[in-house]
């Protein structure tokens, strides 16, 4: 990693660390009213990232580049540029091409593959006047839950190094939790972004699929991917949401804690079933807080096999569309390997999970009539469900804890326990898969500690399209809830 640090003697370190606790909103409204430059504030990133180097959030720091594009920022705001993010560094999660960074997808054979064009949700924050932090960690081809990388490193936890970030997108929601960037763009299948999020106590913004560009996105499925971001407020991730897709800033969203008249629904048969005790108990007292601030909140019952039923469908539809979302992927961008030599290069455990699922003829492979199933029967189904509570009984988000636990040991991610019961990571996801299967918007908030200092998430999920509502509520729980600094 060249993770270049440049010297400020202008800069003291309680500005340092001052610097590294801004959010992207506030960073940006610092560099526009000149009350920081951007080459102070990226100087005080890089020396925050060296001092976190242990946690492996970043697989590319390029610090020369970074305090050059700094330096031009500063450059164009002299000279009158506006841009909504002038100077602020951003990090970006390694799935997405950035012309003249290396873009690995987490595998060693791509490590020194430097792309020559942007994704386009990467070309938008560079409009808005972003510079790229660097490329953070993640879990090989996005493949995984918990933040291990074989050729790049474990990615630790901020609030714990020695438990996982989630994954995969593992080293953007770690960076961001460690005040090493403001933000970082990441990905999301079935919960990449909200799982992270939650366990590393950090806002993680998942539009609903398509509403956000995907183009130049390393994918998984073209159902399912949707690219996201963490953030440490919901203001910053309303701005990125501004700024990726191009849409006229909405009224201000005042930071206003009163919730009445906002119906909101919860399934506990659905989503307290299987998960820790104190998970379990802080989500009802965050039920309690959010009636107590004058919103209405009731119980829903989504059906017995209703798990069952999201479970089946999108994990079905992830693993049958990934052989074929990859190959186009690297043949529409010129990517210098196949799919075949990604299968062969992959770890062991990885290797084995993509012959049982993903290989056509494999044990577990869903077969095209099942995928057809789940794409025409299923999913038209599981949203029939969910707007009972949507359209039928007017809830404007559905809430549930976004991981059924906090955040398990580096040592024990294969397997460990929920509430007694012994599950592989995949369980991670057991309260993403639902916004996932259909599409729908998601925001994990954090919502507290744990007694052991680990943070707990709190997951809404909302109708399609319905993003700018969704944004807004949250910020209002968040304004009930509070945020969780970073681990400076």
């Amino acid at each position: 990693m060249n993770d270049t640090i440049a010297s400020s003697s202008q800069t003291s370190a309680p500005e340092m660390q001052r610097f590294a606790s801004l959010g992207l909103a506030a960073a940006a409204d610092a560099i526009r009213g000149g009350e920081m430059t951007s080459e102070a504030y990226a100087t005080a990133l890089l020396r925050q990232a060296r001092s976190h180097a242990d946690l492996n959030a970043f697989i590319t720091i390029d610090g020369d580049a970074v305090l050059e594009a700094a330096k031009n920022a500063d450059k164009a705001r002299s000279a009158g540029a506006e841009a909504p993010l002038l100077g602020v560094p951003i990090g970006v999660k390694d799935s997405y091409l950035t012309t003249g960074l290396p873009t690995s997808i987490g595998l060693d054979r791509l490590a020194h593959f430097i792309p020559t064009e942007d994704a386009d949700a990467v070309r938008a924050i560079k409009e808005a006047g972003a510079l790229v932090f660097g490329k953070n960690n993640l879990v090989e081809m996005s493949y995984g839950l918990t933040g291990h990388n074989e050729r790049y490193g474990q990615v630790k936890n901020p609030r714990a190094h020695d438990r996982v970030t989630g994954g995969s997108s593992s080293g953007s929601a770690a960076s961001v939790a460690a005040g090493i960037v403001p933000a970082s763009l990441g990905g999301d299948t079935v919960g990449s972004i909200r799982v992270p999020a939650s366990l590393c106590g950090v806002v993680g913004f998942k539009p609903t699929t398509g509403r956000w560009p995907r183009n130049g996105v390393a994918p998984i499925s073209h159902t399912l991917d949707t690219t996201g971001v963490f953030a440490r407020s919901v203001e910053d991730c309303i701005l990125l949401d501004q700024v990726v897709t191009g849409e006229q800033a909405a009224e201000p969203v005042e930071r206003d804690s009163n919730l009445t008249g906002a119906r909101l629904a919860f399934a506990p048969r659905q989503f307290l079933g299987l998960v820790d005790s104190e998970v379990e108990n802080r989500f009802r007292e965050v039920v309690r807080r959010l009636q107590d601030a004058g919103a209405e909140v009731f119980e829903i019952d989504l059906g017995e096999d209703f798990n069952a039923l999201i479970q089946t469908t999108t994990w079905g539809i992830f693993a049958h569309e990934t052989q074929g979302a990859i190959s186009e992927f690297l043949r529409l961008h010129n990517i210098p390997t196949t799919f075949e030599a990604i299968y062969e290069g992959l770890k062991p455990q990885l290797r084995q999970a993509w012959e049982h699922i993903v290989l056509p003829g494999g044990a577990g492979a869903t077969s095209v009539e099942a995928y057809q199933t789940a794409l025409n029967v299923s999913r038209p189904e599981i949203q029939r469900r969910l707007n009972r509570a949507f359209v039928t009984r007017g809830a404007l988000a559905i809430l549930q804890p976004t991981t059924p636990c906090t955040a398990p040991s580096i040592e024990e991610q294969g397997e460990f326990h929920i509430a007694g019961q012994e599950v592989s990571n995949l369980a991670l996801a057991n309260h993403t898969l639902s916004a996932s299967s259909v599409g729908l918007p998601g925001i994990s908030l954090p919502a507290g500690m744990s007694r052991a200092g680990l943070p707990i998430g709190l997951e809404l999920d909302a109708p399609l399209a319905s993003d700018r509502a969704l944004l807004k509520l949250a910020r209002q729980i968040e304004a009930v809830l509070g945020t969780q600094p970073p681990t400076l």
